[in-house]
Formats: C-alpha cells, sequence, structure tokens
C-alpha cells in the first residue's frame, strides 16, 4: 500500500471537507466582493446571515440527534431513524418557509429585501436534501463522500461567479440564482446517489420522532447559544464604544481563529459517530478514551501552534489585514486569543461527549453558563479598563468556566482527569509522529 493511500483515511478526509467551505468560501468571497457593487455585496451579505441563521436552527435541531442515533444502529433502525429526521427536517424547513411567505405577501418596501424574503424559503427547501445526506454521511463516517458533496456545492458555485464575473453580470439577484442552481445541483446528486435516503421517510415512526425533537431541543438551544457566544463581543463593543473602527479591530484576530477551527471540526466529526456507537454498546471505557484521544491530540499539537502566533502575531495580522492595522490592539488581543486556544478541544469534546451520553440539557447548561460569564465579563472589563484588551481576557474566564463545569459534569460518569488527558494526548501525538516517520523514511528506501 503506498504512502499516499494510508495517508488517505477518515481523519484525513474530515480534515480535506472541514477545510473545503471555509477556504473556497473565502475565495468566493473575495472574488463577489471586487465583482459586485457595495450595495449588492451588501444585500448579499444580509442574505448570507439570515440563510445561515435559518440553517443553524434547522441543522442544531436534527444534526446531533440523527448522528446520535443513527450510528451504531442496525439496518432496520438506521432507516428509521433517516426516515424520522426526513419528517422532522420537512416541518422545520416548512415552518420557517411559511413564515417567509407571509412576509413576502404583505412586505412591499426595498427591492433587494423582497428578494431575499422570496428566495429564502425556495433555497432553504433546496438545501434540505443535501444537509440531512451530510448528517447522515457523518453518521456512517463516509467523509470521502462528504468531501465530495461539499466539492459540488462550494465548487458549482464559484464556477457560477467566475463565468458572471467575466460576462460582467454579478449582480446581487443573479448571484442568487447561482447560488440557487448550486444547491438544487448538491441536492440532486445527494437523492440520485441515494446518501440522502430520501425514501426512508416511508419508514418513520412516531416513537423515533418524539426521540429525536425531546433531544433536539436542547441541541438547537446549545448551538444557538454557542452562536450568540462567538457574536456576543462584537455587539458589546459596538454598543460600548464610540469608534466603529474597534469593531473591526476585534473581529480581524476572531477571523485568524477559524483557522483553529478547521481541525476542531474534523475530529469532532470523526469523533461523534465512534462515540455514539461506544454509547449504544454502553462502553464507557472506549467513551473516556475517545474523550482523552481527541482532546489530548488537539491540545498538543495547539501548543507549538500558539506559541508561533503569538511570537509571529503581527506578521500575520499584517498578512492578513494589512499595515492599517499594525499600530492597533489587533496583534495582541490576537495573542490573548491563543492563550485560551488551548482550552477549545477540551471545552468542545466535553460538550460533544455530554450530547452523545444524552445530556443535552446538561451541555446547553453549559454554553449558556460561558455566554452568561462573557457578558458579563465584557460589561465589567470595558467598564473598568476601557479597553478591547478586557474583552478579549473575559474570554479567557468564560472557556474556563466551560472546562470546569464539563469536566465537573463528566466526573460524575465517565472515569478520567484533565491531566489524563494532556498525558494520553502527549502519548498519542508521539506515536503518530513516530508513524509518519517510519512511513517517511520506508517510501525513500
Amino acid at each position: 500500500m503506498s504512502v499516499v493511500k494510508k495517508l488517505i483515511n477518515k481523519h484525513t478526509l474530515s480534515l480535506a471537507s472541514n477545510a473545503v467551505m471555509p477556504v473556497v468560501g473565502m475565495v468566493t468571497v473575495s472574488l463577489l466582493a471586487r465583482s459586485m457593487s457595495v450595495e449588492d455585496f451588501g444585500d448579499w451579505s444580509f442574505f448570507l446571515i439570515t440563510f445561515t441563521l435559518a440553517n443553524l436552527t434547522r441543522s442544531g435541531f436534527l444534526q446531533t440527534s440523527l448522528v446520535k442515533f443513527y450510528a451504531g444502529a442496525g439496518k432496520d433502525e438506521a432507516e428509521i431513524v433517516a426516515g424520522s429526521t426526513w419528517f422532522l427536517g420537512f416541518a422545520v424547513t416548512a415552518a420557517l418557509g411559511f413564515i417567509s411567505l407571509i412576509a413576502f405577501i404583505f412586505y412591499h418596501g426595498h427591492h433587494t429585501t423582497e428578494i431575499t424574503i422570496k428566495w429564502f424559503a425556495i433555497i432553504y427547501f433546496s438545501t434540505l436534501p443535501s444537509s440531512v445526506a451530510l448528517w447522515i454521511l457523518q453518521a456512517e463516517e463516509r467523509f470521502d463522500r462528504i468531501f465530495t458533496l461539499q466539492l459540488i456545492w462550494q465548487g458549482c458555485f464559484l464556477l457560477f461567479i467566475i463565468t458572471l464575473m467575466i460576462l460582467h453580470q454579478a449582480t446581487f439577484q443573479v448571484i442568487i440564482y447561482a447560488y440557487f442552481l448550486s444547491v438544487v445541483i448538491t441536492s440532486l446528486v445527494s437523492i440520485v446517489t441515494g446518501w440522502a435516503k430520501f425514501t426512508s421517510i416511508r419508514n418513520r415512526s412516531w416513537d423515533c420522532i418524539k426521540q429525536l425533537a425531546n433531544f433536539g431541543k436542547f441541541s438547537i438551544g446549545t448551538s444557538v447559544s454557542s452562536y450568540l457566544l462567538r457574536s456576543s463581543d462584537n455587539f458589546i463593543i459596538k454598543f460600548m464604544f464610540i469608534n466603529p473602527a474597534f469593531v473591526g479591530i476585534y473581529y480581524l484576530p476572531q477571523r485568524l481563529m477559524e483557522v483553529i477551527e478547521i481541525p476542531l471540526r474534523s475530529f469532532i466529526a470523526t469523533a461523534m459517530p465512534a462515540m455514539s456507537s461506544a454509547v449504544n454498546r454502553d462502553d464507557k471505557s472506549h467513551i473516556t478514551y475517545i474523550l482523552k484521544k481527541y482532546a489530548g491530540i488537539l491540545t498538543i499539537l495547539l501548543v507549538p501552534v500558539s506559541l508561533a502566533s503569538i511570537i509571529f502575531a503581527d506578521l500575520i495580522i499584517n498578512l492578513l489585514g494589512g499595515h492599517q492595522y499594525l499600530n492597533t490592539n489587533a496583534a495582541n488581543i490576537f495573542r490573548i486569543f491563543m492563550c485560551f486556544a488551548l482550552l477549545l478541544p477540551v471545552d468542545r469534546f466535553f460538550g460533544i461527549t455530554l450530547d452523545m451520553l444524552n445530556k443535552p440539557k446538561i451541555n446547553m447548561i453549559k454554553v449558556i453558563i460561558m455566554l452568561v460569564v462573557n457578558v458579563v465579563g465584557d460589561f465589567v472589563g470595558i467598564y473598568f479598563f476601557h479597553s478591547l484588551y478586557a474583552v478579549a481576557i473575559a474570554s479567557i474566564f468564560t472557556f474556563l468556566a466551560g472546562v470546569i463545569y464539563g469536566y465537573w459534569i463528566l466526573k460524575k460518569y465517565l472515569d478520567f482527569t484533565i491531566l489524563g488527558i494532556l498525558k494520553m494526548g502527549f502519548t498519542e501525538t508521539k506515536a503518530l509522529m513516530g508513524t509518519f516517520i517510519v512511513k517517511y523514511k520506508e517510501r525513500h528506501i
């Protein structure tokens, strides 16, 4: 077996699939910003924000539920879970689509806002098959197919954008058409290939629907609270500071943190199905092993990344934002962010483990506690110190609160320690690096 084939596994494919959307998305946004008028780009941004929030509501309600109850289940039971998810997906999509229809009937104002309202429901319905397919493929650990679907979605849209730029037709309404076509193509592929398991809807059961809905009502609270946690700093800065430039200065290092999110999301995507299967077997020792292994490896790998980012923060900020940010607080804020970045893997995997242990309510409480700590910390820090640094430092206490609460709760169900996570992370990382070195030497013998 060649080195390339050995390197292509569920972990690298998950990393690739999670990296496709942000990387290609950034290229697409950059092209749109250059080809659209300022007004049209603003309207497109508003549409994307609205659609992302709606999509977050649906995925927050159903994605974790499906992965939890689908992974490790028998074939017949998995079909019931998939069919019940389709039923709930239609219900959620129809509810938001109905609200959009009412708004379209009664709203008569800005033309582009009318276009947004009109196309929101159409595109929202069109994304349902591809969304369900992505959730099912995650539960099945088919990250090669996830990568394919995401590449089709983003690749088609990128090609449409380039074509429209060449034809000088990159207006808001035409971009909406291009986005719709990309979504439809992706959903058709997911249905034709059978990845979305559309016909499983006939196997739905009311007991399973109730089970998914009961779990989802807490996971959606977690998703919305997490979104507010990520965005609360910017809202508070805009409210508390007169200078609007402060929002941009703080937002720039925040965008850089998305680089950390890529490996986090990929590790979580591979850990969730394995952890769910272990829960279904009531194998707590394996659940603990997965938690310690994944959180530990990520934490260890982030140590050199954090140190390098702290040392070269000025250079990194200059490359991303330009010279205008060199004499601002952006670089030091980024350094503070990279300090609490070391807490992210443990905090995130504590939350995922709580969900997989069928404790979504506790995970939601954990995120709400973090949100409260963050908001209070922001207001107190700004009131007493009048500095953006205070807002950034408050984030350290936010994630520290999440880790402490998550550890306190999980210790009731699993046998582990924070030191044990770090020790296993070091051992597994050392073994992983050793494997790569051996494979490299074998290749050059």
